[in-house]
């Protein structure tokens, strides 16, 4: 069973900095695909960013590209989301999802697994 945990998220002044993690267990996640999504109240998910976990492939959404930034941690099976220059529409709970595969895809409906999310606020 894929297990999915995400931490880092909080309060930052628009302008600063957060990292986002995502510690994934359960797989073997080298043939995996990992997103991050964003969710506000009343809206659908948002994506965000999502990676190829053996490498060579990224995928942002326009609205974050320049300022975010995802990676992996091979060695600690982690996903980070580094977020720069926040802004006060950056604001939402944010999600980590897994997908078998070696595609990326921007629609969550692809994503089968997912973690219970952080919430990111940014205040101006």
């Amino acid at each position: 069973q894929v297990h999915l945990v995400e931490s880092g998220g909080g309060l930052v002044q628009a302008g600063g900095s957060l990292r986002l993690s995502c510690a994934a267990s359960g797989r073997t996640f080298s043939s995996y695909v990992i997103g991050w999504f964003r969710q506000v109240p009343g809206k659908e998910r948002e994506f965000v960013a999502a990676i190829r976990w053996s490498g060579g492939s990224t995928v942002y959404a326009d609205s974050v590209k320049g300022r975010f930034t995802i990676s992996t941690n091979n060695a600690k099976n982690t996903v980070y989301l580094q977020m720069n220059s926040l802004k006060p529409e950056d604001t939402a709970v944010y999600y980590c999802a897994a997908r078998p595969g070696i595609e990326v895809f921007r629609s969550a409906q692809v994503y089968d697994y997912w973690g219970q999310g952080t919430q990111v606020t940014v205040s101006s």
